[in-house]
């Protein structure tokens, strides 16, 4: 039997109707939300993904202001706009698009945003409450994997799960969320010696490493759970031979869905949450900054 695809844009439209809820009352409660997105320079993806956070922001009544600096700003002009919005109280939510230049050190830019305002969970401060599990807020990718596999109904206690890719915003957070909610965890980087003798034992599999196709079938327990993370771009052959763009993740779908219990698709998976929570995150800054703790 094919594998149940979970559907990311469902629990997505679930989860935004949640949050516009929650916007609504803490306008009434306590004011407007708003969230300061930077740009540096005119990476047309960034601003493209810019004006697609614009929009959701908006349904769901939070206010979106673009703070867009030129291309050649460098690192001293960055960090004063960000400690200039980290001053600011209007401002309860704070991101930086990415990739920046490469004279810019993103790490420090990132850790320059203030932890109640730091809706993406990158700074150093959040990463680390993660570890003792009461984070301010998460990184938005390891939530949505966290929640697609709550959502979906997947039992997670004394689950073998395994976590291929180690990022620190995605593989790593994902491996503590899994850890929290009592699965055995085994974690799989580049250097993981005969992947699939680890993968084949996994109960839960979570992929996110960014290389297209690495997950085959023969890496898949049967009825395993399978959230692919990747999102890659690749050259294909459409029906009439043309050559054309599409964005796959790093799971072999069709061969995986032969094996599998249930199966993330990519686009339309783990894609979609992400942003959802996002917008999440940025509600869950704004109410903890009403009740800070340092």
């Amino acid at each position: 039997m094919p594998a149940r695809v979970l559907d990311g844009n469902a629990i997505a439209a679930e989860i935004r109707n949640e949050v516009s809820a929650q916007i609504a009352r803490h306008a009434v409660e306590h004011g407007s939300i708003k969230l300061s997105s930077i740009l540096l320079g005119a990476n047309p993806a960034a601003l493209l993904y810019a004006e697609s956070q614009k929009r959701r922001c908006l349904q769901a009544g939070v206010q979106h202001e673009l703070v867009e600096l030129p291309e050649d700003a460098g690192q001293t002009a960055l960090l004063e706009t960000i400690d200039r919005l980290n001053a600011d109280p209007g401002v309860t939510g704070i991101m930086l698009h990415l990739p920046l230049p490469a004279w810019i050190d993103s790490a420090a830019a990132q850790y320059r945003i203030d932890p109640y305002k730091d809706v993406e969970g990158v700074n150093p401060a959040n990463i680390g409450l993660l570890f003792y599990d009461v984070p301010l807020i998460a990184p938005c990718t390891a939530l949505a994997v966290n929640e697609m596999i709550h959502r979906s109904g997947v039992e997670i206690r004394g689950a073998h799960a395994v976590v291929v890719g180690q990022s620190r915003i995605v593989g790593r957070p994902v491996s503590m969320f899994l850890t929290t909610n009592e699965a055995t965890v085994t974690t799989c980087n580049v250097h993981t010696r005969d992947l699939k003798q680890h993968t084949r034992d996994a109960d839960i599999l979570v992929v996110a490493v960014g290389k297209p196709k690495l997950i085959g079938a023969d890496h898949v327990k049967p009825g395993a759970v399978v959230i692919d993370v990747g999102i890659n771009s690749v050259k294909q052959r459409d029906a009439a031979g043309n050559e054309v763009r599409r964005t796959v993740g790093d799971v072999d779908f069709d061969a995986v869905c032969a094996v599998a219990s249930a199966i993330t698709p990519v686009p339309g998976g783990v894609g979609p949450l992400t942003v959802a929570m996002l917008l999440r995150n940025t509600v869950e800054a704004a109410k903890k900054q009403l009740h800070r703790v340092y």
